[in-house]
């Protein structure tokens, strides 16, 4: 049974995330109906992670196995026609029955993108936070030097989250000026739930001059949420791109 393996781009906007629930318009739901009318049969598709309502991603990857169906490279071109207009298939290829989109994913890349202007920009307001004045950005940096590395990030995990280790490795958090963007880059081998979005608000809280930057140690030591900043808002987060072996 051939299984096909597809990056997808979506503008999260309008979606309540990425899984499949019950009566609400999802990323994986509307996947898994539009590639169940193409194929003339019930298709499940697995995803390699999770996106919050609201957040939108770049290189979502998903896989699914058919009994039949057109060739791998085929389902760009068909999903155009067929998907709506906030998602796209970016390619698509058959791989070995022993790949799975989350399971073999070595490392995830998010962008959270900040707009520093006076007045927000009507053309990006989707997809970038609104953060008006200057930022210290060079302690950002100073501050996010300390979340790399494997951690306990309980600290900037949403409490009601279900998961019990909280332990996760951080290999990089860059920091990318371009004009009155700023791009926050965190690539590592997992993330929980709103961990990102609570980075950013604490890096902003940062660049504000409400925090120090060397109080990230304590932050991450002291594992409780209420030591962190602010949950960034989801509408400036991108999953940019999941890592496999080559």
């Amino acid at each position: 049974m051939p299984r096909i393996r597809m990056t997808v781009a979506y503008d999260g906007t309008d979606f309540h995330g990425f899984a499949k629930q019950q009566g609400l318009r999802t990323v994986q739901g509307v996947l898994e109906e539009t590639l169940g009318r193409i194929l003339r049969q019930p298709v499940e598709v697995f995803g390699s992670g999770r996106t919050d309502a609201g957040v939108h991603a770049r290189g979502q990857v998903v896989h699914w196995d058919q009994d039949t169906g057109p060739p791998a490279d085929r389902y760009p071109y068909l999903l155009r026609r067929a998907l709506p207009p906030d998602i796209v298939a970016v390619a698509a290829e058959e791989v070995p029955p022993s790949f799975h989109a989350r399971f073999s994913a070595l490392a995830k890349t998010y962008r959270y993108t900040l707009q520093r202007a006076d007045v927000e920009d009507v053309f990006t307001k989707r997809y970038a936070w609104h953060v008006p004045g200057p930022l210290d950005v060079d302690a950002m940096r100073r501050a996010a030097s300390y979340l790399t590395g494997e951690h306990d990030f309980t600290s900037f995990c949403a409490a009601a989250a279900q998961v019990q280790d909280k332990v996760r490795r951080i290999d990089a958090i860059d920091l990318v000026e371009r004009g009155t963007y700023l791009d926050i880059r965190c690539t590592g081998n997992g993330f929980l739930q709103h961990m990102v979005r609570i980075i950013v608000g604490t890096l902003v809280e940062v660049g504000r001059g409400r925090r120090s930057p060397d109080e990230m140690p304590d932050i991450l030591a002291a594992r409780d949420r209420s030591r962190a900043g602010i949950t960034a808002p989801p509408h400036g987060l991108a999953l940019w791109e999941v890592h496999y072996e080559a």
